[in-house]
């Protein structure tokens, strides 16, 4: 274990406040007057926003899995599933076979290279509580745990297909009966937010600084709350997105189609009702974290201890809700692959809004800068502090994108491009002129040239990043 770096009283306190299927562009701060999230805009507002804060992408159906082994492990997309695998074996043979290791140690897990591991090895008391899904125990790696919850609430088959035209509804957000959030009788975003201030107060008669990881499973379905929130939106006020379709037209090559679970939600084709009911339990669910975060921070104030923390707050994707005739995360869609993310500490510019690309990963490297301590060679994610310091001479100029063997796309500049390879499909849009993704210009040929340059950055990308995926054969008239 690497020796405390520094003084235990020089170094801050770290609160990372994590979501689950958060879209950016739902929060009051970043723009969104539909949905009322006052904590975390007051929050905000005492800090810096990152407006274009991505995931890089997954090999999993469950994008979150991908994300948090990212976070967790500093490691991009492809590296981090060898080091997921990795963790899951614990170096074991499986039929007489080494499973796969990252990097090249079949003692990944031993050697502490997670990131609370690293925290820990700092001087920090580390603390856990939430949605984990990581193939390491929380409880061998966190010094103090609170509930360990699943990947996601246990959902029910009245929680799909619906509403239907017509018809009543079988489910409600708000009846216990269905379980969900609701196991275990009080709702679990306010178990998170008990256990959160639970360590707060512990942290009182500590002389070591904390890390907190508080990592609320909201706004993920089942979208449940307390009906006074649900009635906060009545579905006929919902606006319905301006890019809404009843299907995507190649939801199935980009491995994003019926058959998903996350699409399923939702009745094919999708109607306009469909849409605001569900996007009423998001929004409703979404108001409930907002309380449970303000209860979070009303703690930290009484602790004492706020002059002394930095404060950040992520969530490991977005979600569609009803965006082009989607549902689910499983799509190159900013309001799936972007999230929110700010930054409130010591110094940190308070109102300053930062538009430079980044991963929400880049917290990890960010902390470890924090406390004082060498950011191992290994992580492949930027420490955010040059950002915040004013100096962008090492902004990244692009950022990729991926999922499965279906999606790949990068965005750089005022551009995005988009590839379903099954299908040899491309598209192109306009970010700044088209954030919403309605217009593809990739048939155009004025884009031509910009098309290509993408598509070659795109290849310089996978090769770095260890994507194996060849897009060559299915864009031969792109391919160098």
């Amino acid at each position: 274990m690497a020796q405390d770096p520094e003084p235990a009283a020089s170094r801050p306190n770290i609160l990372f406040l994590f979501a689950d299927d958060l879209s950016y562009e739902v929060l009051g701060f970043m723009g969104n007057r539909e949905v009322a999230t006052p904590h975390l805009d007051a929050l905000a507002a005492k800090g810096t926003v990152f407006t274009h804060a991505y995931n890089m992408g997954s090999w999993s159906g469950a994008v979150c899995v991908a994300s948090r082994h990212m976070l967790n492990t500093g490691l991009s997309v492809w590296r981090a599933e060898k080091a997921a695998a990795a963790l899951a074996s614990g170096g074991r043979k499986k039929n007489g076979q080494p499973q796969p290791t990252s990097p090249g140690d079949p003692n990944f897990k031993e050697k502490g290279w997670l990131w609370s591991q690293l925290m820990a090895a700092a001087g920090y008391e580390t603390c856990f509580t939430g949605k984990w899904h990581v193939n390491a125990d929380p409880k061998a790696i966190f010094q103090q745990v609170g509930t360990v919850r699943a990947g996601m609430p246990k959902d029910t088959k009245e929680g799909y297909n619906r509403p239907l035209e017509g018809l009543p509804d079988p489910w409600s957000p708000s009846d216990p009966k269905f379980g969900g959030y609701w196991e275990g009788g009080t709702h679990w975003s306010v178990v998170v937010a008990n256990e959160a201030i639970g360590f707060l107060e512990s942290a009182r008669a500590e002389n070591r600084p904390h890390f907190m990881y508080v990592a609320f499973n909201a706004a993920h379905d089942p979208r449940q709350a307390p009906q006074s929130y649900i009635d906060r939106y009545p579905a006929s006020k919902v606006a319905v997105p301006e890019d809404f379709l009843p299907e995507y037209p190649w939801a199935e090559p980009m491995a994003s189609g019926r058959g998903l679970r996350d699409e399923k939600l939702a009745p094919f084709p999708r109607t306009r009702h469909a849409v605001q009911v569900n996007r009423q339990e998001y929004f409703a669910l979404i108001s409930h974290l907002d309380d449970q975060i303000g209860r979070i921070v009303a703690a930290l104030e009484k602790s004492g201890k706020a002059d002394k923390t930095w404060i950040f707050f992520t969530a490991d994707h977005g979600l569609a809700v009803g965006h082009h005739g989607l549902m689910g995360k499983q799509n190159p869609f900013d309001h799936s692959i972007r999230v929110p993310f700010f930054v409130v500490g010591p110094g940190v510019k308070a109102g300053q809004r930062l538009d430079a690309p980044i991963y929400l990963q880049d917290v990890m490297p960010t902390s470890l800068e924090l406390a004082g301590t060498k950011v191992p060679d290994r992580v492949e994610f930027h420490s955010l502090l040059p950002l915040l310091k004013g100096d962008t001479g090492n902004v990244r100029s692009r950022i990729y994108q991926s999922y499965l063997k279906n999606q790949r796309g990068l965005v750089r500049g005022d551009y995005k491009l988009v590839l379903y390879p099954t299908a040899s499909k491309m598209l192109l849009f306009n970010l700044k002129e088209d954030p919403m993704e309605m217009h593809d210009l990739a048939a155009d040929p004025a884009s031509a040239a910009t098309l290509r340059s993408l598509f070659l950055d795109l290849l310089e990308e996978q090769k770095s990043l260890e994507d194996s995926l060849d897009l060559r054969k299915a864009f031969p008239g792109l391919a160098p």
